[in-house]
């Protein structure tokens, strides 16, 4: 992301005007071409892709990023796209058994933090993000792949060519973390009438703990459609992210799972396999002259086991929007983004290591070690108060699950701003 001094606001106190150019389309760079575009910047967004196609299957949207949502306006068409989950229920892979169950869940978060929780197409979200960022006039070019950024006069260049990871001036490799995933969507149509297709027109959470692997299904599509992710050993070749997978393999490999959902992969006839990446935290999100800026996953990828990659982005994609804001000079700029990286890079981060750290706790073998974490969960179950100062599983931990979920980009930036006005 970029931005360059364009002109001043007319019907605007202080306020500078920026061109700001946003490679990607993601959640972050969506995110961040409303909010720049609410705060008076003029936004160009460069999107590789030849169109925002579906890719994956849904997303959690927690309160931290659906009170943001709530804030940019977004559609009608929007909010009922999605599901609003009755339960999360973490259970044994074998039988089903519920190790853990939140009741109420959808609804006692918004009681608790003022916001929903949706469980929704990924592609509905971006659809959503999109369609109000051209309502604010975001202009979008797609089709167009980014291969050099002029640092100098904030220009970016596109053609055919190599890629190049400008701010750290050499190529930034992903690393495996030793999994992959199933990802796929069922139609409720799809699947017999009675208790299976109940099971995704009642919508629920559920995470299925296993040795190596793990389950999620959740459902999406205002209770149409159910968004089904299988992790286990990545045995992809090294260079290959992605690839069609087989259907017989998968549901072989989970055949002595839980026969609810050994019955929803007999309906599955097309997988696709996704190698599961991370990268080393890099020192910083900025460069020297502090017109560039790094958000999102581009800044701190996250494997998907606690559901805040797209979070975390719309977080991200706020803040930075924000604060270009409130400067009211091109000089206040390289200010401007080390809040940002100051407000941004530590939490990102920690999310990212507490999701790691979740692979451990979802993956464990059975013994000793898996029987202490089930009977810990089952002694908290059903709601009951959670006395453990850190609670294991982070989705419910006392001290995480509010500075996760009660996080309000808005408020921490009119803290940031008190604390360290603009010079």
């Amino acid at each position: 992301m970029t931005v360059k001094e364009h002109d001043y606001l007319p019907d605007a106190t202080n306020s500078c005007r920026l061109d700001v150019i946003i490679v990607g389309g993601g959640m972050g760079g969506l995110s961040a071409s409303i909010q720049c575009a609410l705060s008076g910047h003029h936004v160009t967004v460069i999107e590789a892709a030849n169109e925002l196609a579906e890719t994956g299957t849904g997303i959690q949207v927690t309160p931290n990023s659906s009170t943001l949502l709530k804030r940019w306006g977004l559609s009608e068409s929007f909010w009922s796209s999605a599901a609003r989950p009755s339960s999360m229920n973490f259970r044994r892979y074998s039988d089903g058994t519920i190790l853990f169950r939140e009741q109420n869940y959808a609804e006692s978060l918004k009681k608790k933090y003022g916001s929903e929780t949706l469980n929704i197409s990924r592609v509905d979200v971006q659809k959503g993000l999109y369609d109000r960022a051209k309502e604010l006039g975001v202009e979008f070019h797609f089709g167009t792949k980014v291969i050099e950024i002029d640092m100098d006069d904030g220009r970016i260049k596109s053609a055919a060519g190599q890629e190049f990871k400008v701010l750290l001036g050499k190529q930034d490799y992903p690393e495996a973390t030793g999994d992959l995933v199933y990802r796929i969507i069922l139609n409720a149509e799809d699947v017999p009438a009675g208790e299976l297709r109940d099971k995704i027109t009642n919508p629920e959470l559920n995470i299925w703990f296993g040795p190596d692997c793990h389950a999620v299904s959740y459902s999406i599509r205002s209770g149409k459609a159910l968004g089904l992710g299988l992790v286990r050993p990545d045995d992809l070749p090294a260079g290959v992210s992605k690839k069609e997978g087989s259907a017989e393999e998968m549901r072989e490999l989970f055949r002595n799972w839980d026969p609810i959902l050994a019955r929803f992969l007999d309906h599955v006839k097309v997988v696709e396999t996704w190698k599961l990446m991370h990268r080393q935290e890099v020192e910083t999100w900025i460069n020297d002259k502090g017109n560039f800026v790094l958000i999102g996953d581009a800044s701190h990828p996250m494997i998907p086991y606690l559901a805040q990659g797209a979070n975390s982005a719309m977080e991200d994609g706020a803040t930075i929007g924000l604060i270009l804001g409130k400067i009211t000079s091109k000089s206040q700029l390289p200010q401007a983004l080390q809040m940002f990286q100051t407000m941004r890079k530590a939490r990102g981060e920690a999310v990212a290591r507490e999701s790691l750290k979740m692979r451990t706790f979802y993956h464990m073998r059975d013994g000793p070690e898996q029987q202490e974490r089930d009977s810990l969960l089952d002694k908290y179950t059903d709601s009951k108060r959670i006395i453990e100062e850190k609670f294991p599983l982070s989705w419910v931990c006392p001290i995480f699950q509010p500075w996760l979920f009660g996080y309000d980009a808005h408020i921490e930036l009119e803290k940031a701003i008190e604390s360290s006005p603009f010079v």
